[in-house]
This record gives structure tokens, C-alpha cells and sequence, in this order.
């Protein structure tokens, strides 16, 4: 937290709560999840991990974080028990969460075609179900569902959490 508070919260907050408030659907990604307990001698990374952390601030009161059974299920194989208990926790904040049925492994597997990895498409697809944005480090699926060739398109705004927080704030 910012040591510069205005009544129990943030100063950006403060000036921004003046104007309409943003009512955002946010689902992270296991890269994003994950971030706050990365190596932070890197800039990028640290600042990926500044900008999940104030999202996460954000979902516990004004925006909806949005969790997925793929989410729940790429945390259980994280080999690193501390690590996985870490990421637990934060994914048992979401509001919602996305059931993986027989329409979502569909779309799945279509994006999957645009050559993205089985869980990243898994991820997409659970995200267009009730997400605003998805949010990831990982440039490769951000590349991917930018592609103006792709033969399907994307149903969800895909973005890196830093570039993205910069826009709404």
C-alpha cells in the first residue's frame, strides 16, 4: 500500500472516485496469479507484480475478480507447496467462478488452432464466459489475441496487467 493515504485508501483512488466508477469483470491468469512471488530484482516483473497487487486491492471492493476451474486446477500442480498455498489465496478471493462444461472445452480447442497452449486457450475460453479482460504476462497469449489474422476472433480483451491498469486508472 502506498504511503500516501487518504482516508484508509489510496490517493489515485481518491481521484478517481469522483467520477463514474469502473465496474470491472477481471480474470487473471496462473502467470498473473503468480506474479507477486516471482524473483522481483526485475523491473517488469516487479512492476507486473505492483500492478496484480493493486488489482487485487481493487477486486475486494469495486471490481469482480473472476476465478475458473482451470485456474484451480494449474495452481494444484504448482510442484512448490508454499508457493501453491500463496497462489491458493489469492484465487479464493474471486466473486465468481467459471465451470469448465462441454462449451467452454469447444472454444477452447478453437482457439487452440490460433497456437496457443491447451490451458491458455482453456484459460481464454473461461475468460470470454464472464470476464471483461484477462489479464496475463504472458506476451505470447497477448500476441496471439491481438493477431488481426486470426481466423477466429477473440471474445474478451486481453491485456498485460501493467499496460492495462495504466488505461483504466
Amino acid at each position: 500500500m502506498p504511503q500516501d493515504l487518504i482516508d484508509g485508501r489510496p490517493t489515485i483512488y481518491n481521484k478517481i472516485s469522483n467520477t463514474t466508477k469502473i465496474l470491472m469483470r477481471i480474470y487473471l491468469d496462473v502467470c498473473c496469479i503468480n506474479r507477486p512471488f516471482d524473483d522481483q530484482t526485475e523491473e517488469r516483473i516487479r512492476m507486473e507484480s505492483e500492478a496484480v497487487l493493486a488489482i487485487l486491492t481493487r477486486s475486494l471492493s469495486e471490481w469482480t475478480l473472476i476465478g475458473s476451474e482451470a485456474i484451480d486446477y494449474e495452481i494444484s500442480k504448482i510442484p512448490d507447496v508454499e508457493r501453491r498455498g500463496k497462489a491458493q489465496r489469492i484465487a479464493s478471493i474471486s466473486r465468481e467462478k467459471v465451470t469448465v462444461d462441454e462449451s467452454i472445452v469447444s472454444r477452447a480447442r478453437e482457439i487452440e488452432k490460433e497456437g496457443l497452449r491447451p490451458m491458455d486457450a482453456l484459460h481464454l475460453a473461461c475468460a470470454e464466459r464472464s470476464a471483461d479482460v484477462m489479464l496475463t504476462t504472458d506476451d505470447e497469449i497477448v500476441r496471439a489475441a491481438m493477431r488481426k489474422s486470426a481466423s477466429i476472433s477473440i471474445k474478451v480483451r486481453v491485456m498485460n496487467p501493467a499496460r492495462w491498469l495504466l488505461d483504466v486508472l
